[in-house]
């Protein structure tokens, strides 16, 4: 079964946190699932940028990207995010492969608005290199950085980039591993299943803001785009991932089209 697992930075800036999600990769991936992991960082980012002076800038979640900030979004996403969750995957017993949309041009990209500087929308994701590196048994592992033709660089969010890379690999799961323990309403509570109307109405009335709300919209379009299952589960719950594969195992957040019947 070919599975999208994406996740947050905040879940990589802990050794030990980085280290337990590679080992339940591994063994998913040894059980015969095939995996493409793509991950954030935006937490790193920001520490990075603070630590040079710079003060991130944010529209409607999105980061601003400067040209300075583009360098950063090299050396922190692709560069020191991507490499130390590809040595844990490593050292978990997997042959992890970094890349970033750049690669082979894996994810293209266009500039989103000018006033959010090199932020892309992506425009199409070429699964090719992800099926040959799957085909021989490799984990692609994608930083949320994305290019064009042109040569021109783009930071991504991680959760488009997901969906982009979920639809074309032709996944049938998509999981965002998420520092919070699901979809909460309205009452503060985990919804255990939300549906296309029920995540517009939580987005309408300003309960899924920011980071959450563009991963709501973002895991309705993966459903549209065909990827059958999305769920948005708590990276720190033990077996989190062996418990969001399982077919009936309730953890997190499932998002559906349409209302399930009873």
């Amino acid at each position: 079964m070919k599975v999208l697992i994406k996740l947050g930075g905040t879940l990589l800036d802990n050794a030990e946190s980085r280290e337990r999600l590679a080992a339940q990769i591994a063994a998913a991936q040894a059980a015969g699932t095939d995996a493409v992991v793509v991950h954030g960082g935006g937490k790193q980012m920001t520490r990075y940028l603070a630590e040079r002076g710079i003060e991130s800038r944010f529209v409607n979640g999105l980061r601003v990207t400067t040209p300075e900030t583009v360098d950063a979004v090299l050396k922190v996403f692709a560069g020191s995010v991507n490499h130390e969750l590809v040595a844990s995957l490593n050292r978990a017993g997997c042959r992890a492969v970094g890349l970033s949309g750049i690669d082979a041009l894996l994810v293209e990209a266009e500039q989103m608005d000018p006033e959010l500087g090199a932020v892309g929308r992506v425009t199409h994701c070429d699964p090719a290199l992800l099926d040959l590196l799957t085909a021989h048994g490799y984990l692609p592992v994608v930083a949320c950085v994305a290019g064009d033709r042109g040569g021109r660089i783009y930071n991504v969010n991680a959760d488009q980039m997901a969906v982009a890379c979920a639809a074309a690999f032709g996944a049938r799961r998509l999981i965002f591993l998420t520092d919070v323990e699901g979809v909460r309403d309205g009452a503060g509570q985990v919804r255990p299943v939300l549906n296309a109307a029920e995540c517009e109405r939580l987005i309408a009335e300003g309960v899924a803001t920011g980071g959450m709300q563009a991963k709501l919209q973002a895991a309705l379009a993966a459903l549209r785009a065909g990827v059958e299952r999305v769920t948005v589960a708590p990276g720190a719950a033990a077996n989190v991932l062996e418990r969001a594969l399982a077919d009936h195992a309730a953890i997190g957040t499932r998002v559906v089209l349409e209302k399930e019947a009873a």
